[in-house]
């Protein structure tokens, strides 16, 4: 207990370390998020806590015009100890979410984001600031994850060269601090279908990184160029055979196969087909690709469940995996790790609806990322409380044994532990509030509005058609 808390204490110290401007108004503003009664609603609510002693102005001034190193924080957190899967390797699950701020047209660099949930069955597009989010996943039945990188998607941004280069940075710094050694097998990296797991390999290859990710159940893939006949005249091919992932006729038998019984899902299958690739073209994410485009091979794997938690129908995973002949063991540690990707998403809701990270109406999108910083690095105080916090459970919740206490209920003991950590954060100095306008006087400086920029330019669409036919490329 005393090496958590002084591991607590010394990232307390370090996280005021990184806070060079107005560094006590953003660490006391952390410490509020963390010892406030109940989820957070809004910002003021924050300044009337007890451990925010300063007014609301300074709160306000603390985000508007105060500076983190986001680098040094982000050494920070890759030097804490990390989860690691059963196999002894880092799995890092990298997703984006978005804040919403449809009513904000003073706020620049908005983009429509995409939206789940909001209608029935339908997917709403709504402006906001999209987040590119990295955690490292553990094993076991719990929703704790370890935030490291959060990066703002700028608009004209595209997200598989802003996450390859969030993705480069994070694991230089996991190899910096010892997390990641010649010796250790590859960091395995996981991604939903709204991710190209082909192009993210192709930008990583030079990392020990190997890249899992699920792909659409519509997908087509070519199998390897079948050695060349003698006496063959022409140029040589370069893409076998067609693996179309909705015609059984083209798979063949698969290389691997293995079943495991599972809790939640009952009997569940997964098989393999080795060396496998998209057929690129030069358009979209490769149309700026000088020369040959690459060939990249990997293993798709597909996974059968018998039933869902939540009494749907279940349907076939289509998996991609950057590492080829892979055997049955490696297979299921594969989709292992790809279920626990959905932790990520435990994460997200806890940062939204509890520690209150899109409440705040923020208009500069500089201040929605320290902002965003102040959270994550709140998350990870939890995640270092995690064996220290009592068990302070409402009359109508099960006993939970300290190592199995959610994020939410660590969150209600941290103002306890909070005094035997310390605060490196100054007394504040009283201070008088400024005139502010004269009243009577108008505003003769208005905000400036912002348009809501569009990732894609409006096209003709294509009549539909009856028959519906998988796509031809990768």
């Amino acid at each position: 207990m005393a090496a958590a808390l002084g591991r607590l204490s010394g990232f307390r110290n370090e996280f005021h370390r990184c806070l060079s401007s107005r560094a006590d108004g953003l660490f006391e503003l952390t410490d509020a998020v963390l010892c406030a009664d109940g989820p957070v609603r809004s910002l003021v609510e924050l300044s009337l806590a007890s451990e925010h002693r300063r007014g609301h102005g300074a709160l306000y001034a603390a985000l508007n015009r105060g500076r983190v190193e986001v680098s040094r924080l982000r050494r920070a957190l890759a030097g804490l100890p990390l989860p690691r899967a059963a196999d002894g390797r880092l799995v890092l699950a990298v997703d984006i979410t978005s804040w919403l701020r449809p009513d904000a047209p003073t706020s620049p660099q908005r983009i429509m984001c995409h939206t789940y949930g909001r209608g029935k069955g339908q997917h709403i597009m709504i402006p906001g600031w999209p987040y590119s989010v990295i955690c490292a996943l553990e094993t076991g039945r719990h929703s704790w994850t370890a935030p490291l990188d959060a990066v703002r998607l700028a608009p004209c941004d595209e997200a598989a060269e802003v996450t390859a280069t969030q993705l480069r940075q994070v694991v230089t710094d996991l190899i910096a601090a010892g997390q990641q050694t010649p010796d250790d097998p590859d960091i395995l990296v996981v991604t939903d279908a709204g991710y190209d797991a082909p192009r993210l390999a192709f930008l990583l290859a030079d990392l020990p990184v190997v890249v899992l990710g699920r792909m659409r159940s519509d997908r087509v893939l070519r199998r390897a160029a079948p050695p060349r006949t003698p006496g063959a005249y022409g140029r040589p091919p370069r893409h076998g055979g067609e693996f179309v992932f909705g015609d059984p006729a083209t798979w063949g038998d698969p290389d691997v196969t293995t079943s495991t019984d599972t809790r939640l899902y009952g009997p569940a299958t997964a098989r393999s087909w080795n060396r496998l690739h998209p057929r690129l073209t030069h358009r979209s994410a490769w149309a700026a690709q000088a020369g040959r485009l690459p060939i990249i091979e990997g293993t798709v794997i597909r996974l059968e469940v018998d039933r869902l938690p939540s009494g749907a129908i279940p349907t076939p995973v289509w998996l991609w995996c950057s590492s080829v002949d892979l055997s049955g063991s490696d297979v299921d540690h594969l989709w292992h790790a790809f279920l626990r990707r959905f932790d990520i998403e435990h994460t997200f809701r806890l940062l939204k609806q509890t520690l209150g990270w899109t409440c705040p109406k923020l208009r500069t999108p500089e201040a929605a990322d320290r902002w965003t910083w102040l959270i994550l690095a709140g998350y990870t105080q939890l995640r270092l409380a995690r064996s220290l916090a009592a068990d302070l459970r409402r009359p109508w919740e099960k006993p939970a044994e300290p190592d199995r206490l959610t994020p939410a209920r660590v969150r209600r003991g941290f103002r306890h532990l909070r005094k035997h950590t310390g605060t490196p954060a100054r007394v504040p100095k009283p201070s008088r509030p400024g005139p502010g306008r004269p009243a009577g006087r108008t505003n003769r400086h208005p905000t400036p509005r912002h348009n809501v920029h569009t990732a894609t330019t409006h096209k003709t669409k294509r009549p539909k058609t009856g028959t519906k036919r998988p796509r031809r490329t990768g």
